[in-house]
């Protein structure tokens, strides 16, 4: 009995939050190497992860077609689709490339996805996670385009073009987005709008605000207690965030560790 205890008492949970893997994307020089390093990060942290966040634009353009899913993922869709159903619970939080989600990831892989902010509560704290996308952006072109991409009748106009011609415009589109937007330095902390967002939110105290989408790594402490943290990205910084005994910390992969 003292054994059994002992064994109980001695495990201690352990939270691990990545975004922005943008797996597929073309601006990768080795797409097959850059799924495979996610894929070994996966095989890294299954050994003693209790829940997994993966918190947007972890692939770089997808759609589910109704019978058809994007090709070239294979392999991080059965790793997924491993750990869950070891029992390891994933969360995967939708990004401005990958919202295009209608039931495959949950059903077929076993995900809990998230299309609106969430709030969880982790070793007693209070964790706010949302991709970021939109966040503070008031602009016309922002609104426009948001409004487009979650529309019903665009989504199923999108369905009706050949998966050929649909992926193949839709992949441009992206890549052309993230040369465009991927590099923005640090804006400081009065004009970074997920900083501001986190130090105007009094909706309930947040100790850790968790983002993606800028592809910096942030871990700032701001007056009210609160930590606002901004994951960076899988393709170049490589870099995680994980909560356990130890507390808060970012990280940086390395596959040949």
């Amino acid at each position: 009995l003292c054994r059994r205890l002992r064994i109980k008492y001695s495990y201690m949970p352990k939270y691990y939050f990545l975004s922005d893997a943008h797996i597929g994307t073309r601006i990768v020089a080795d797409s097959r190497e850059h799924e495979q390093r996610l894929v070994s990060w996966l095989d890294t942290v299954r050994h003693d992860a209790t829940e997994i966040f993966l918190v947007g634009d972890i692939f770089d353009f997808w759609f589910e077609y109704s019978r058809c899913v994007p090709k070239g993922y294979c392999r991080l869709l059965g790793k997924l689709a491993e750990l869950t159903d070891s029992g390891i619970k994933i969360h995967f939080f939708i990004g401005n490339h990958d919202l295009w989600t209608f039931g495959y990831l949950e059903q077929e892989i076993g995900l809990q996805v998230y299309k609106t902010p969430q709030i969880f509560e982790l070793m007693g704290l209070k964790f706010f996670i949302t991709h970021g996308d939109g966040i503070n952006d008031e602009s016309c072109i922002f609104r426009i385009s948001r409004r487009l991409f979650h529309s019903k009748v665009m989504q199923r106009c999108f369905a009706a073009i050949h998966p050929d011609i649909g992926i193949a415009i839709a992949r441009r589109m992206s890549n052309n987005n993230r040369k465009k937007h991927s590099y923005i330095e640090y804006k400081g902390e009065n004009d970074e709008p997920l900083v501001t967002f986190a130090k105007n939110y009094t909706d309930t105290h947040i100790d850790y605000f968790i983002f993606g989408h800028r592809h910096i790594v942030l871990n700032l402490q701001i007056p009210s207690g609160s930590h606002i943290v901004i994951l960076g990205d899988f393709y170049e910084e490589f870099s995680y965030a994980v909560l356990d005994e130890n507390g808060f910390s970012i990280e940086n992969f390395n596959a040949n560790q």
